[in-house]
């Protein structure tokens, strides 16, 4: 075992579908190899039951748009304890498939969802409880809230590309996914 120190890294998702931390799961054995050069904060791999990390953090990768308060300020705080910061996949890139509702009126899709859709109750109203995030006008990629240090593109991206950027970034290198390495299904 090496006794260089291990670099912290954490993981966190905002609106998507969790198809991104699906492919950092699917490096499959390689875990194991990255678990020699770094330690998870939170990730798919620990259990998490808290919001945010436990301290400073010196890789963040972070999957999804912004739709609603909470991502606004789950977001802010990731990047603040964050000294790298890696927009992973297409949601967090440029707003991915949540975004397809920006050309809507947010009012209109509430209404048609929670109002006018055959099949729900009588009387059924659009949700207001202080639980409840409050809804964005639009879906924004997180690059238009906090600063990013790189972006990882995909829809997802690959576990392939998912490592070579990794191990790529963790050698001290930029990382460069070449043509057979990025993919949008």
């Amino acid at each position: 075992m090496s006794t260089q120190k291990k670099l912290r890294v954490a993981t966190t998702s905002l609106a998507g579908c969790f198809g991104c931390h699906m492919s950092f799961l699917d490096i499959d054995e390689r875990l194991i190899d990255l678990l020699e050069l770094v330690e998870f904060d939170r990730s798919p791999l620990n259990d998490i039951k808290r919001c945010g990390t436990q301290g400073p953090i010196d890789l963040g990768l972070i999957e999804g748009g912004v739709c609603n308060a909470e991502n606004v300020l789950v977001l802010r705080e990731f990047r603040k304890n964050c000294k790298i910061l890696v927009a992973m996949g297409a949601c967090a890139i440029n707003g991915g498939l949540p975004a397809q509702r920006n050309h809507l009126d947010l009012r209109s899709i509430l209404e048609a969802v929670y109002e006018t859709e055959g099949g729900l109750a009588r009387g059924t109203r659009i949700p207001n409880d202080p639980e409840l995030p409050l809804p964005l006008n639009k879906v924004h990629p997180i690059h238009e809230v906090v600063k990013i240090d790189y972006f990882l593109p995909g829809c997802p991206p690959s576990a392939d590309a998912i490592w070579q950027f990794l191990t790529d970034l963790l050698a001290g290198r930029t990382p460069h996914l070449g043509h057979g390495l990025l993919h949008y299904d």
